[in-house]
C-alpha cells in the first residue's frame, strides 16, 4: 500500500507533464502575438505583400538552420510523398498566407481593433469546427456561448455597415488552420518548415520582380528597417513553432480558451497606443463576445473539475 501511493502520484506526474508543457507553449505563443502589433507598426511602411514575401524568405533561413541541426529532412521528405499529409499542407500553406497578409493589411492601414475583434471570435469558431470535425460535443452553455459571438459579429456589421471582413477572415483562416495542423500527422517544425517552403518560390519571385520595378523596400530604405525584416523570420516562426506545439498537446476547446491572451493585448495596444477609435457599437459587439467567451470559460472550468472528481 505504502508504494502504491508513489508510483500513483509518479504516473499523474507524468500524465500532467504534456499538458502543462503544451500550456506553456500556448501562453508564450499567444503573448508574443498580442505583442507583435507593435513589431509589424515598426515597419508599417513596408507594403504588406513585401513583409509577407520577407516573413516567409526569412522564416525560411531560420527553420531550414534548425531542420538541419535536429536532422528532420529526412523526416519531411517522407511526409510530402504521403499525398494525404501534402494536400493537407498545401491547405495550411494557403490559409496561414492568407491570414498574414489580412493581419498585416490590418495593422498598417490603423485596423488592430478589428483585428482583434477576429482573434476574439476565434476561439469560438474553434469550439464550433471541433464540434463540426473531431466530434467534440456541445453542451448548451456552450451553444449559447458561439451564438453570442453570432450576435457580436452582427452588432459589429451594423456598426460598420457591412461584414467586418478582416475579424471573420482572421478567425476563419485560423481556426482552419488549428484544426488542419492538429489533425495533420507531421512534426510542429516539419510540417511549418514544408509550409514555408511551398511559399519560398512565389515569395522570392515576388521579390525579385519588386526589385527589378525599383519598388523593393530591403537595402533601400535604413539600415534599421533591414534588420526588422530580416527579424521577421523569428517572429513569424517562432510562436507558429511554439502554436503548433501546444495544439498537439492540447484540445481544440483548450487552445481556444487560451487564445483570449492575444487579442486582449492587441486592442488595449491599439487603443491606447495608437489611438484607434472604440465607439459604443464596437463595445456592443465585444460586449456580446466577452459574454460568449466568458460563459464557454466557466462551462469549461466546471467540466474539467467534474472529469477530476470522477
Amino acid at each position: 500500500m505504502t508504494d502504491s501511493a508513489p508510483c500513483s502520484a509518479s504516473a499523474a506526474a507524468r500524465a500532467r507533464s504534456p499538458l502543462r508543457i503544451g500550456v506553456a507553449y500556448g501562453l508564450a505563443a499567444y503573448v508574443w502575438w498580442g505583442l507583435s502589433v507593435v513589431y509589424f507598426k515598426w515597419v508599417a511602411h513596408v507594403p504588406p505583400l513585401e513583409l509577407v514575401a520577407h516573413r516567409t524568405v526569412w522564416s525560411a533561413v531560420l527553420l531550414a538552420g534548425l531542420m538541419v541541426l535536429r536532422g528532420h529532412w529526412a523526416t519531411a521528405l517522407a511526409a510530402i510523398r504521403r499525398p494525404r499529409v501534402l494536400l493537407m499542407l498545401v491547405a495550411t500553406t494557403a490559409l496561414v498566407a492568407c491570414n498574414w497578409f489580412t493581419f498585416l493589411w490590418a495593422v498598417i492601414h490603423d485596423n488592430i481593433v478589428q483585428a482583434s475583434l477576429g482573434y476574439f471570435i476565434n476561439p469560438l469558431v474553434n469550439v464550433f469546427l471541433g464540434f463540426a470535425f473531431l466530434g467534440e460535443r456541445l453542451c448548451r452553455m456552450q451553444w449559447i456561448s458561439v451564438a453570442c459571438a453570432g450576435i457580436g459579429v452582427s452588432a459589429m456589421t451594423i456598426q460598420l455597415g457591412g461584414l467586418p471582413v478582416i475579424a471573420l477572415i482572421l478567425a476563419v483562416t485560423f481556426g482552419l488552420y488549428a484544426l488542419l495542423r492538429k489533425t495533420a500527422p507531421v512534426d510542429a517544425m516539419v510540417g511549418l518548415s514544408i509550409e514555408t517552403l511551398m511559399l519560398l518560390p512565389i515569395s522570392t519571385g515576388y521579390l525579385a520582380w519588386i526589385a527589378v520595378r525599383g519598388n523593393l523596400t530591403f537595402g533601400h530604405d535604413s539600415l534599421g528597417t533591414d534588420l526588422l525584416l530580416i527579424l521577421a523570420g523569428a517572429v513569424t516562426a517562432l510562436p507558429l513553432l511554439w502554436f503548433t506545439h501546444a495544439a498537439r498537446r492540447l484540445t481544440l476547446s483548450t487552445v481556444g480558451l487560451m487564445q483570449y491572451l492575444a487579442p486582449s493585448m492587441q486592442l488595449m495596444i491599439g487603443v491606447i497606443a495608437y489611438a484607434e477609435p472604440f465607439t459604443r457599437g464596437h463595445a456592443a459587439s465585444f460586449a456580446f463576445i466577452w459574454a460568449g467567451l466568458a460563459l464557454y470559460s466557466w462551462d469549461s472550468v466546471r467540466a474539467q473539475r467534474q472529469r477530476n472528481r470522477a
